[in-house]
């Protein structure tokens, strides 16, 4: 194989389909969205539904890792907690931790049937 069959090979002299730049970045965008921006928009879904489905009564733990009891639900969106007797505290309903609090419950539900 002589170096004028290695270049003629390379195609068009060596010049480059314009054409594979574009389906190269239309394919990185693809891959990010399905990978990074998808899933985390899934988990931000889940995360406001679950917030939403808590009612009066149950136990929670926030994302600062205050364990609490759900005594009251205003119209304003937010919660009272009550983290202590005699000790309330005012809320964002966004503020539960879906992972802690679904952690919490599921050890508790394991140790009462024990």
């Amino acid at each position: 194989m002589t170096l004028e069959t290695i270049i003629l090979m390379a195609g068009e002299g060596g010049k480059q389909n314009p054409m594979v730049n574009v389906v190269f970045m239309i394919g990185m965008v693809g891959v990010m969205y399905f990978f990074m921006i998808r899933p985390q928009m899934k988990r931000a879904k889940e995360q406001k539904e679950f917030a939403d489905t808590n009612n009066i009564g149950d136990t929670i733990i926030t994302t600062a890792g205050i364990y609490g009891k759900i005594v009251k639900s205003n119209e304003d969106g937010t919660i009272s907690v009550e983290v202590d007797r005699n000790t309330i505290l005012k809320m964002d309903r966004s503020a539960i931790s879906m992972d802690l609090t679904s952690a919490y419950r599921k050890k508790q539900n394991t140790e009462s049937k024990a």
